[in-house]
């Protein structure tokens, strides 16, 4: 079972502290344990060690995870997404920090590493941390600020390509616009309700969240709610930027089947005066004629450009 504990004496000490050592600590201050596995171990841990009840243990452990806030007794469970430094499944492109809190006490699990844990386990050490609400929100607001500028990213992605709009790089550009569209979705498919749990969670009654918590976890649904309604602007952008794409494609198509179309045209009727004359049979035209050759090679070349002029003047190489 892999994992750390920090004890935060109410004076503001910090102490790292092995798991199975955390909970003998000074009740009067902030413990926090993180493990990083939902595997049988840590269930039996946080079931006969930590106390925690069948259904916060399974709250905490489950396999698939979605944000969601809900108060049990005197603490609340949330479960929050985030970026994990480890590639994901491209159906599931966040992870998942499961908290425990009450007054006290937090317990927070990851099945994959977590970005946002790096910054929290910071601010715990820079003593920025006193009590639940703090490392709670301190977890909502280092998940945003990670996810924001990734966010602007793919918009900023959508704006290269907009400018490198050229039928030479269609291949190229679908994959990036299918890229983003699909990071968009797989983001958004989150934060709507990482949202809706930030709120119900600043609306929560409890000591263990103060004023302050509450404000700066409202701060923290609000940035959720912006990065949805961008990440639908990008979703929508990029159905538009596709759809310009699949245009461009068609028209080069066209434009290709076009230009088959004119040298078929061109050639149609000289296969049909070389494929006449070229029959093995007694009775043909000027056959046994020295300039019967030059003479048809001059007719078929005066068809083919007059078939050309034709074209010209009707504009079709212009379509």
């Amino acid at each position: 079972m892999t994992g750390f504990a920090y004890h935060i004496a109410g004076s503001g000490d910090v102490q790292r502290v092995a798991v199975g050592q955390a909970l003998g600590a000074d009740a009067a201050g902030l413990v926090w344990v993180h493990l990083e596995t939902t595997d049988e171990q840590a269930q039996g841990w946080l079931r006969d060690t930590a106390g925690l009840s069948d259904y916060v243990v399974d709250a905490l452990t489950a396999t698939e995870t979605r944000p969601r806030c809900e108060a049990v007794g005197s603490g609340a469970f949330v479960n929050l997404r985030g970026r994990s430094r480890e590639e994901l499944d491209t159906s599931d492109l966040l992870a998942s920090v499961r908290i425990w809190a009450v007054k006290g006490h937090v317990f927070s699990v990851t099945r994959k590493p977590l970005i946002a844990v790096g910054a929290v386990e910071e601010a715990v050490k820079a003593s920025a941390i006193r009590d639940p609400g703090d490392l709670i929100t301190s977890f909502a607001t280092a998940i945003t600020q990670d996810l924001d500028p990734d966010v602007a990213n793919l918009g900023d992605e959508l704006d290269a390509c907009e400018e490198r709009l050229d039928a030479a790089q269609i291949f190229t550009l679908r994959r990036t616009v299918s890229r983003v569209r699909s990071t968009a979705i797989g983001y958004k498919r989150f934060l709507s309700p990482q949202r809706a749990a930030l709120e119900k969670l600043a609306a929560l009654p409890g000591d263990w969240l103060d004023d302050d918590d509450r404000l700066h976890l409202a701060g923290a649904a609000d940035r959720a709610a912006r990065m949805a309604e961008e990440l639908d602007a990008i979703r929508e952008r990029a159905a538009l930027l596709h759809e310009w794409l699949s245009d461009l494609r068609a028209e080069q198509i066209d434009s290709r089947s076009l230009i088959i179309a004119i040298v078929a045209m061109v050639f149609l009727p000289l296969t049909f005066i070389t494929g006449l004359y070229g029959m093995n049979v007694q009775g043909l035209p000027y056959a046994q004629a020295p300039w019967a050759f030059d003479a048809i090679l001059g007719g078929c070349a005066l068809i083919a450009a007059g078939i050309v002029i034709y074209f010209v003047q009707r504009h079709w190489f212009e379509r």
